[in-house]
C-alpha cells in the first residue's frame, strides 16, 4: 500500500464492458440483470452506503500517520492484532455452530 499523492490514471472500464453476448444473442443495455447477478448489502455495508455513518475525516491525524510510516517511526503492535484476528476467528467459529 502506498500513502501519499495519487498517480492520475485512466479511469477502469466498466463491469462487463469487455463481456462478449451469449450465443443466443445480443445484450442490450435496457434488459434487466439475471437473478444470479442481485447483491444484497450487509447491514453495516448498508450503513455506510447509505451515509448515516459519521463520516468525518481527520486530515491531520491521517498526515502523522503518514509522516510516521514515511520516516519509519510507526510502532505496530503484534500482540494487539495477534489477539484481534483470534477474538474474530471465535466470533466466527460461533456464529457457524449456532
Amino acid at each position: 500500500m502506498k500513502i501519499g499523492q495519487l498517480e492520475n490514471k485512466p479511469a477502469p472500464a466498466p463491469a462487463g464492458a469487455d463481456r462478449k453476448p451469449a450465443a443466443g444473442g445480443a445484450a442490450t443495455a435496457s434488459s434487466s440483470p439475471e437473478p444470479s447477478a442481485k447483491v444484497e448489502l450487509s447491514a453495516a455495508a448498508s450503513v455506510i452506503a447509505s451515509g448515516v455513518a459519521d463520516g468525518t475525516f481527520d486530515a491531520q491525524k491521517v498526515e502523522r500517520l503518514a509522516n510516521a510510516i514515511r520516516d519509519g517511526h510507526y510502532q505496530i503492535d503484534p500482540r494487539a492484532i495477534a489477539d484481534r484476528l483470534l477474538a474474530n476467528a471465535r466470533d466466527l467459529l460461533d456464529r457457524g455452530t449456532k
